[in-house]
C-alpha cells in the first residue's frame, strides 16, 4: 500500500544518525543537538542514534540511542588496545585493524552498527538523517525507507589542507591514509538521491569535489545557540583584548596564520588573545606560541562551561574567525550572538554567515589579519558598528527554529519522491 502524501503539519519520525557527536566542540556535535530539540519542538518525533561521545541532549522529548563502539578517539584513553573479547566483534576487528594501518575507519564502521542496530526496527521511522558519517551501512537502509544526509562540507578540503602544511612526504602519505575514507563519501553521496548542505558554498564544493549535481543538495542554514550566547553588557570590555574559538592544531582552523598577526600587531600596540580551548601538547601550536615568545600575550582557557564562554567574548573588543576554511562558521554567528565585533577570513561560507556585519579578510593572510586588526582597535566607532549590525543579523537569520522547519520541508520532499508521490 502506497503511503498517503505527507502533509506539512504532518508529525514525522526522525532517525537522527550520528556517529561522533561531541556537544562541546566541533560543528557536526552541535548541529545534532540543537537540530533534534528543534524538530522536537515542531512537534516530530525524533531518536539520535549515536556513537561516543554523548551527546547530552537536554530535550525530554528526544530519544537518545547510545550503540556500544570501541571509542578509541576518547581522549581519556586514546587508541586504547582493545581486549581480545572485543575483537570477537568482526565489526570491532575492522575498525582496530584500519586504526592500526593509520586510516580513520569510524563513519564505516559506525555504519556497519547503524545497519545492524536498524534490523526489524526500519517500520519504526519515516525517514533517516544521517550526519556526515556517509557510509556503506546508513546507505543500505535506503532500500527499506527514505534517507538523507547532511554534508557540512567536503572533507576533501581538510586533506588538501593536511597535505599541503607540511613539507614531510611520510606525514604526507599519513594523511592521506588517514583522510582514506573519503573515498567511501563520495561513492555513498552520489548514491543518495537529495541531501541537505549548511551553505551555498559548501553546496558548490561538494558538487565540485563529490562530482555530484549541485541540484541534489539542498541548502539550509544551521541555527545559533541563542540561549547560550548572549551579550553581557554590564561586563567592561579590556582594551586590546581579542578572543579565538580555533584551538585546534590542524591546518583548516587558521589559528598559526593569527599568531603571527598577534606577533606583528603587538609592534603597534598591547593585544592580549584568549584562546578558548587547549592546544595538542608539544604541537605545533604550542611550539609556534614558544618560538614567537607569545606567551604574555596569550591564554589558553581549555575547556570552558557556557557561562565562562559569554563572559570571555563580553570582555573581549574583538573576535577573530582564521579558518582557512568552513562549511558553515559557527564561531561567527556565536560571537555576533554575542554582539561582537568580528574579524574574519573569507574562506568557505564565512562570508554567509557574516554578510556586511564583520571585518573581512583573506585566509591565510597574516598582514592582512594583522592590518585588521589593530584598525579596528583603533576604531571604536566601527567596533560598535560592527557589533550591532552582527547581533541583528544573527538574532533575525539564522535561528534553529528556521533551520528545522526547512530540514523537515527536505525530509517531507525526500519521503515523497522515495514513494513516487
Amino acid at each position: 500500500m502506497i503511503p498517503m502524501q505527507l502533509s506539512h503539519t504532518t508529525g514525522l519520525r526522525i532517525g537522527l544518525v550520528s556517529y561522533r557527536s561531541n556537544p562541546h566542540c566541533g560543528g557536526q556535535g552541535v548541529y545534532i543537538r540543537h537540530l533534534s530539540h528543534a524538530l522536537s519542538d515542531l512537534g516530530h518525533q525524533v531518536e539520535v542514534i549515536a556513537g561516543p561521545p554523548d551527546p547530552l541532549l537536554v530535550n525530554p522529548k528526544v530519544n537518545l540511542t547510545m550503540l556500544d563502539t570501541l571509542d578509541l578517539y576518547n581522549p581519556q584513553d586514546l587508541f586504547r588496545t582493545p581486549r581480545v573479547e572485543e575483537l570477537k566483534d568482526p565489526v570491532n576487528l575492522i575498525e582496530w585493524l584500519d586504526i592500526c594501518a593509520m586510516g580513520y575507519p569510524e563513519p564505516m564502521t559506525f555504519g556497519m552498527r547503524v545497519k545492524r542496530h536498524m534490523k526489524g526496527r526500519t517500520k519504526n521511522y519515516d525517514i533517516i538523517h544521517d550526519n556526515q558519517s556517509l557510509s556503506y551501512g546508513v546507505l543500505s537502509l535506503s532500500r527499506d525507507l527514505p534517507v538523507t544526509a547532511t554534508i557540512h562540507h567536503p572533507m576533501t578540503v581538510d586533506r588538501r589542507l593536511a597535505v599541503n602544511a607540511t613539507r614531510s612526504f611520510y606525514k604526507k602519505l599519513k594523511a592521506l591514509r588517514w583522510y582514506s575514507f573519503i573515498g567511501m563519501q563520495k561513492r555513498v553521496a552520489r548514491r543518495i538521491p537529495s541531501m541537505i548542505t549548511v551553505s551555498d558554498s559548501s553546496r558548490t564544493d561538494i558538487a565540485r569535489e563529490f562530482k555530484i549535481p549541485a541540484s541534489r543538495l539542498k541548502t539550509v542554514p544551521n541555527g545559533i545557540d541563542l540561549d547560550n550566547f548572549f551579550p553581557l553588557d554590564h561586563v567592561k570590555k579590556e582594551p586590546g583584548r581579542l578572543i579565538v574559538t580555533n584551538s585546534a592544531d590542524t591546518p583548516l582552523k587558521g589559528l598559526y596564520h593569527l599568531l603571527y598577526a598577534l606577533k606583528g600587531a603587538l609592534k603597534h600596540r598591547d593585544v592580549f588573545l584568549t584562546v578558548i580551548g587547549a592546544p595538542k601538547k608539544d604541537g605545533g601550536i604550542e611550539n609556534l606560541v614558544k618560538t614567537l615568545d607569545l606567551g604574555r600575550h596569550i591564554n589558553f582557557t581549555g575547556r570552558v562551561d557556557h557561562q565562562r564562554f559569554v563572559r570571555e567574548y563580553a570582555k573581549a573588543q574583538i573576535a577573530v574567525v582564521p579558518s582557512m576554511y568552513e562549511g558553515f562558521g559557527l564561531p561567527v554567528g556565536e560571537a555576533m550572538a554575542c554582539r561582537v565585533p568580528v574579524i574574519s577570513t573569507t574562506g568557505g561560507a564565512l562570508p554567509e554567515v557574516a554578510g556586511d556585519a564583520a571585518k573581512l579578510v583573506p585566509p591565510g593572510d597574516a598582514k592582512a589579519l594583522e592590518k585588521a586588526i589593530i584598525e579596528l582597535l583603533d576604531d571604536e566607532k566601527q567596533r560598535e558598528d560592527l557589533a550591532c549590525r552582527g547581533y541583528e543579523r544573527v538574532t533575525t537569520e539564522f535561528t534553529w527554529e528556521k533551520c528545522a522547519m526547512r530540514t523537515a520541508q527536505v525530509y517531507r520532499e525526500v519521503i515523497n519522491d522515495y514513494h513516487g508521490l
